[in-house]
């Protein structure tokens, strides 16, 4: 692979990596960035359509599957504990990832499309596997205090700030992008091995043991947070007296009470994704010739992922202390609507190549900046309100299955949201 990625990143501004240099959907982008970049082999119009909608393929491939393994989340939410499915879902994630890490060295120049192929499948599967992780976790979640929600979303976004910090430092660190993925994917196998275990020390903690215990008993028919261990016969008898160990939680009376937080939901990250990573990692620093490293090299990994996941983990964090709109306000769904608004923004900015809507209105670097602030700091708070009163306004026994059901919402809004970034992107 080395030739061919080095030749590439000699190449012009146009190469995976100036576009994305690092990213939301974690250390998939920069695995995809290094060992899919045009090697000498391929002339400008052979890979001109990988450039242009890299992000967009990558934003499919990792959410469209996203769906599907959350309706089998679902599914088997009484069929199947949540140890077993977020167990098997962080070693399929190890697996893929351990294999990614070691192919970063193999030379695959003569087979860049069937790799690029490839590389996205790899994002299907851990994608697939993280939503049923995540998925599964914010279902356990729901039996949890509210702040125990609202901390677990926080991380998610904290992970995603770490990961761009990580895709800076090895920026600067690394003397190619082949050792700088290298140490990426290293990180990321270290921390993956760290979720293992401390999985597997949570319920020797009593205060988890003791949320863990009463939404077991709860979900076989006892509601008190305060109650006893529950008798095998509660513990087999499931929503309406059917077996709770075979039956599908009722999604009707679920939906009935959070049909439109799911929907804030769904809009806000569909908005969201719609313009990040795909649009946003395309827009250039306008001083961009002085070929300075700020314009060139860390201008994309610091204003648009590290930015956007900062400003995103703030967003999130703000609802450890404000809980405002309520999950009946009406105020709450049109904010969520009025994000409409940055798509256009996000548009008119510097993004490059421009094939069909040539004017830029937006001719600053701070534009961006203040854009993808705006994008963060919404998405984080917007998203996650919705996401933690989900599970509370719903009885204590369909906890666990809403907050599949929140995340549902969550991931179809990402499935819909990166089809139309293909558009989007079409349409500049």
């Amino acid at each position: 692979m080395g030739k061919a990625e080095d030749e590439g990143a000699e190449g012009g501004g146009g190469s995976l990596w100036d576009r994305s240099g690092g990213g939301n959907i974690a250390v998939v982008i920069t695995v995809a960035c290094v060992l899919v970049r045009p090697g000498p082999g391929w002339s400008v119009p052979q890979c001109r359509t990988e450039q242009d909608y890299f992000e967009s393929y990558l934003a499919i491939a990792s959410t469209v599957p996203s769906v599907l393994c959350l309706v089998l989340n679902y599914l088997l939410v009484n069929r199947l504990s949540p140890s077993v499915r977020i167990l098997a879902s962080l070693i399929v994630i190890l697996v893929v990832f351990a294999i990614t890490t070691v192919l970063v060295k193999v030379d695959v120049s003569g087979h860049q499309t069937e790799f690029f192929v490839g590389t996205l499948a790899s994002v299907a599967l851990v994608s697939g596997a993280s939503n049923l992780f995540s998925g599964s976790v914010f279902g356990i979640s729901g039996h949890f205090p509210m702040r125990i929600s609202q901390a677990l979303i926080s991380g998610q976004a904290m992970g995603g700030t770490l990961s761009a910090v990580a895709s800076v430092v090895d920026l600067a660190a690394a003397s190619n992008v082949t050792d700088s993925a290298l140490a990426y994917f290293l990180t990321a196998d270290v921390f993956i091995l760290l979720c293992i275990i401390m999985y597997l020390l949570l319920p020797k903690l009593a205060y988890s043991r003791h949320y863990m215990l009463a939404g077991g008993c709860s979900s076989g028919g006892v509601s008190s947070e305060s109650s006893s261990p529950c008798s095998e016969a509660e513990r087999c008898t499931g929503v309406d007296g059917v077996p709770g160990a075979v039956s599908v939680p009722p999604l009707k009376p679920i939906l009935r009470k959070t049909w439109l937080l799911g929907l804030c939901v769904f809009y806000v990250f569909f908005i969201s994704i719609m313009v990040f990573p795909a649009v946003s990692s395309g827009i250039q620093s306008v001083d961009r010739d002085t070929g300075s490293p700020w314009t060139t090299t860390y201008f994309v990994p610091l204003t648009s992922f590290l930015l956007y996941n900062a400003a995103d983990f703030c967003g999130r964090q703000a609802t450890a202390w404000l809980h405002v709109p309520g999950p009946t306000s009406r105020v709450l769904p049109a904010l969520v609507l009025s994000r409409t608004v940055l798509v256009p923004l996000f548009m008119f900015c510097n993004y490059q190549p421009r094939n069909h809507l040539q004017t830029v209105l937006f001719n600053h670097d701070l534009f961006p900046v203040f854009f993808v602030s705006l994008l963060g700091l919404s998405n984080g708070y917007l998203g996650t309100l919705p996401m933690i009163y989900g599970p509370k306004v719903v009885p204590r026994e369909l906890a666990e299955p809403t907050g599949v059901v929140m995340s549902f919402f969550l991931t179809l809004g990402l499935a819909v949201g990166s089809a139309f970034s293909v558009l989007i992107v079409h349409c500049i």
